[in-house]
């Protein structure tokens, strides 16, 4: 599979974990605990798999992003977190970010 798409899986599942991580409520509810860890175990084995073929400094950087502008828009979008324009700026500047190292 291509290393770019085991990164942006990679990606997505740390969006599954860190949403569960909060849903577990620090680890006291047994279902998002359990997605918790297979989440985060399945997220750092397609990084580690995309690794093999792409630049450390880059991919870790695109894993990161993908998971802080992903778990930003979940509070927004269903946890009712806030969406201020400094919010929202911010994100941009990551997906830019981003942007701008996958065209490295």
């Amino acid at each position: 599979m291509n290393p770019w798409a085991l990164l942006g899986l990679a990606g997505l599942l740390e969006i599954v974990w860190a949403i569960a991580l909060k849903q577990s409520h620090g680890f006291t509810r047994i279902g998002p605990t359990v997605v918790t860890v297979i989440g985060a175990f399945a997220s750092f084995w397609l990084l580690a798999a995309a690794l093999k073929a792409l630049p450390a400094g880059s991919a870790y950087a695109v894993w990161t992003g993908i998971g802080a502008i992903g778990v930003a828009l979940v509070g927004i979008l269903w946890l009712g977190e806030s969406a201020s324009p400094l919010k929202l700026v911010g994100i941009a500047l990551i997906v830019s970010g981003i942007a701008a190292l996958k065209m490295a």
